[in-house]
């Protein structure tokens, strides 16, 4: 249950992700805004409530997000998890400038935070995790690579395009310690229908690709990660955004099936 939880929670930005804003942030002028809402199942039981919202201009960028344990999945973890991130954007491509999280649930209080310098994700961790990762990740590892919120919405936004579409490449991630990549693959399209929305969807495989900062113990194993989580992608504002309506893991008892019971554009 645990590690379906963290796959849906990892596709949807949130591994390690809280909400720190700061006076020097962008300043991100009115936009386009996203918002949408989730639930989270393994067979007919809901096991998380998830909220996502997003504020785009040609500029610039900032998004929050929020995973909680629901209904069964209460019972095996605790995780009310508040993040958010502000950054720029030129075109597709997001540059985030801070990302934090907060797991109000966890008794350690501690924030993640990760700042951007020169392109570099850098973790800022307050208290210190105890362990970085056997190896952590280095410099060069953590060059180029966003957090995990900036990676999703930048997939909406199409900068996983290619030949085969809006889902055929690979984006860099790094959440706080992990360092990873998530490589996308076509699957075609699929209707689908949904309380927020129907239509024609984009398939789209993810497959988690582990790089550094795990510890020896965490490191996911060749079957944890055999397997894609799959995003079902509604093509919203005249197709420039392509934002999940439906993901499917099937890691765990049952596999976590997360559907978006709300959609909001402004």
């Amino acid at each position: 249950m645990k590690k379906a939880l963290f796959a849906v929670a990892l596709t949807l930005g949130l591994t390690t992700a809280g909400w720190s804003d700061d006076d020097t942030a962008p300043d991100a002028s009115p936009g386009l805004t996203v918002s949408a809402h989730y639930s989270g199942s393994v067979m007919i039981f809901q096991v998380a409530d998830i909220t996502i919202s997003g504020r785009f201009t040609e500029q610039d960028y900032s998004a929050a997000a929020r995973f909680t344990a629901a209904g069964l999945a209460a019972l095996f973890t605790d995780a009310d998890i508040e993040a958010g991130v502000s950054g720029y954007r030129d075109g597709a491509t997001l540059r985030p400038w801070r990302y934090s999280h907060l797991n109000h649930a966890s008794s350690k209080n501690r924030t993640v935070g990760i700042d951007f310098p020169d392109g570099v994700a850098t973790p800022d961790i307050n208290p210190p995790f105890g362990n970085m990762g056997e190896p952590p990740a280095s410099d060069e590892e953590r060059a180029g690579a966003a957090d995990p919120i900036s990676t999703l919405l930048s997939m909406a936004l199409g900068a996983a395009s290619g030949e085969n579409g809006v889902c055929d490449g690979r984006l860099p991630v790094f959440d706080g310690r992990a360092r990873y990549n998530l490589r996308f693959e076509s699957g075609g399209t699929d209707s689908i229908r949904t309380r927020a929305w129907r239509g024609e969807a984009v398939v789209c495989h993810a497959y988690y690709e582990p790089i550094s900062g795990y510890e020896a113990d965490e490191f996911p194993s060749d079957e944890d990660i055999s397997h894609p989580i799959t995003f079902w992608l509604a093509p919203l504002d005249e197709g420039r955004i392509h934002l999940p309506v439906r993901i499917r893991t099937n890691a765990g008892f049952g596999g976590v099936t997360v559907t978006a019971r709300s959609i909001d554009m402004q």
